[in-house]
């Protein structure tokens, strides 16, 4: 960005020119009315703000600076001024920006503006640097002085400490700036902001609360002590909060809009969907909210209402349109319309989602049976190195899926010559592995990629399972899931290892701890499977038999599952 000949300037060279002392120029660079010093344009001050302009306008933002500093300190003109400060700032020459900003103090000590970015300049140096006593001093004028602003500068209090390192020095301030106007309720969000940054979420609510005692009902209050309360982990609290606020007044959208994201948050999606309805039937073209009510209906597998909120949302100029086209293609890619989601997918152009559309469309080839079609789809996109490992591992997914695993292994061992130490390209390679029975390359690549990446549980869990599903070295393949385990404690398919594992240890009943709080989290179906195995070998067949059914209505052509209900005779 390069600094140009404004407005501002172009106003400030006119008022100069004119000698103007009854007009002044506004925030925006209008003329407003004010008491200004009449200024004699001489040669050498237009030739200094000229070049001042120029060097801006040819990115030597520092020189500009330096040279608005000088021409301040010449005129004392409160305008050059807060020129001067603004360029120093925007160059982050603090040193500059502090003189022009003391000198726009001094010349226009009416100026509250010019107060609060004083304030503001004397917290962001370096942590040694920072006037803390300045700083207090500067703000207290501000609030002093507010002209009937005082709510906002209270509210602003917090953003202009935010360079201040010492955050408990900061919300020491804060408490000191803010005791003349505790009969203010803005003072009390000061001090709730200040404690939130202090991380005390106990002494924010005590504050927020003061300020819900001193104005009930207001709206930022109430949003504040909603969001204190989810970061404090009380989310169902905050959730009775904002809804006891919406039943209060229900025509406060932007209550029932906070509302509605707490319903999310808590997962409950239905709930949540009934509000931004509700909130549509005032605003029936927001494209936000067709949005969010198309996002939830795909979450609850309500696809046609999900398809006409997103279409109504792109009608709407969403400005996320290509996220849109993806979702739609994704609808129709379920519904078995694989040109039409083709069609969806092909439109995406940005290209933060172009690779995902681009491998969504080889995986709805793929599905249609065009596997070489949906490889070259793949192949020719352009040769970015992020993304083409994207689409390397795509097209490795498409082969395997399509029981060519042999070629899937090819393809990740030539992209493995390029980067042989990419831990997914080892991680789907030796997946693959392990499928062809090649299990002395599975556990070398899994073993580099404990060696690169000591924190991979999935790496020392791959291992671990592999081991004891072929009944291997079953107490090296417990310790390494163990060890999966300490790494991500609550994933379901490292549980699911660990009850196999102390299956094939003789441990019924530890494995079927684990299989069983593995399927509470999951129901995935190998995890079914393996849950139905060890209630068969503790003699509980009906419970085995409900699990296999159950999992086998949601994935009937699972080959383990089918394999593991014939075994047993349930099917």
């Amino acid at each position: 960005m390069k600094i140009q000949l404004t407005r501002l300037a172009r106003s400030v060279c006119l008022a100069l020119a004119l000698g103007t002392g009854g007009s002044a120029l506004a925030a925006n660079g209008d003329v407003a009315a004010g008491a200004f010093p009449a200024q004699e344009l001489t040669p050498r001050t237009l030739y200094q703000f000229l070049l001042a302009e120029i060097a801006g306008a040819r990115g030597q933002i520092g020189l500009s600076a330096q040279l608005y500093l000088e021409l301040a300190r010449a005129t004392r003109d409160p305008r050059i001024a807060r020129r001067a400060t603004e360029i120093a700032m925007y160059s982050r020459n603090l040193q500059i920006a502090t003189e022009a900003a003391r000198i726009w103090t001094e010349v226009a000590p009416d100026s509250e503006e010019a107060r609060r970015v004083l304030g503001s300049i004397a917290g962001a140096g370096e942590p040694g640097d920072v006037d803390l006593d300045a700083i207090q001093i500067q703000l207290a004028r501000v609030l002093a002085q507010s002209n009937g602003r005082l709510p906002q500068n209270l509210l602003g209090l917090n953003r202009a400490l935010a360079r201040v390192p010492d955050k408990q020095a900061t919300k020491s301030i804060v408490h000191r700036l803010t005791e003349p106007y505790l009969d203010v309720p803005e003072a009390h969000i000061a001090r709730a902001q200040a404690a939130m940054i202090t991380e005390d979420p106990m002494e924010a609510l005590a504050a927020v609360d003061r300020a819900l005692e001193l104005r009930p009902g207001w709206e930022p209050g109430v949003l504040l002590k909603a969001q204190i309360l989810q970061h404090a982990g009380a989310g169902a609290e905050a959730l009775r909060q904002l809804e006891a606020e919406v039943t209060r007044s229900p025509d406060n959208r932007t209550l029932r809009q906070a509302y509605a994201r707490a319903l999310v948050g808590a997962q409950r999606f239905v709930d949540a969907r009934t509000e931004f309805r509700h909130l549509l039937v005032g605003s029936p073209d927001d494209a936000e909210l067709l949005y969010a009510v198309g996002l939830l209906s795909l979450q609850l597998d309500e696809l046609a209402e999900a398809e006409t909120h997103f279409l109504r949302a792109l009608g709407a100029g969403h400005p996320q349109a290509d996220l849109i086209r993806l979702h739609l293609g994704q609808i129709a890619d379920s519904r078995g319309e694989g040109e039409a989601a083709r069609k969806w997918f092909a439109e995406v152009s940005d290209e933060n989602h172009r690779p995902e559309a681009t491998i969504r469309s080889a995986q709805s080839l793929a599905r249609e049976g065009r596997i070489d079609e949906a490889r070259t789809l793949l192949q020719d996109e352009p040769d970015e190195p992020q993304v083409t490992r994207r689409y390397i591992l795509a097209e490795a997914q498409i082969l395997r899926d399509a029981d060519r695993s042999g070629e899937a292994l090819l393809v990740l061992d030539d992209a493995l010559r390029e980067t042989p130490d990419d831990t997914d390209l080892l991680y789907e390679s030796a997946m693959l592995a392990e499928r062809l029975d090649r299990i002395d390359l599975m556990e070398t690549r899994l073993r580099r990629i404990i060696e690169l990446k000591p924190d991979h549980a999935h790496a020392y869990n791959a291992l671990g399972y592999s081991l004891a599903d072929r009944s291997l070295r079953l107490d090296e393949a417990q310790d390494l899931i163990e060890r999966a385990l300490e790494l991500a404690p609550d994933d379901p398919f490292i549980l699911d290892s660990m009850g196999w594992v102390r299956f094939r240890l003789g441990d019924n009943s530890t494995a079927l701890e684990h299989l069983e709080r593995a399927y509470a989290i999951r129901k995935d179906a190998e995890i079914a499977a393996h849950l139905g195995e060890v209630l068969w070998a503790l003699a509980r067949e009906d419970d085995a038999r409900r699990i296999l059914d159950e999992a086998l209505s949601a994935h009937p052509d699972n080959r383990l599952l089918n394999e593991t209900a014939q075994r047993l005779g349930i099917r």
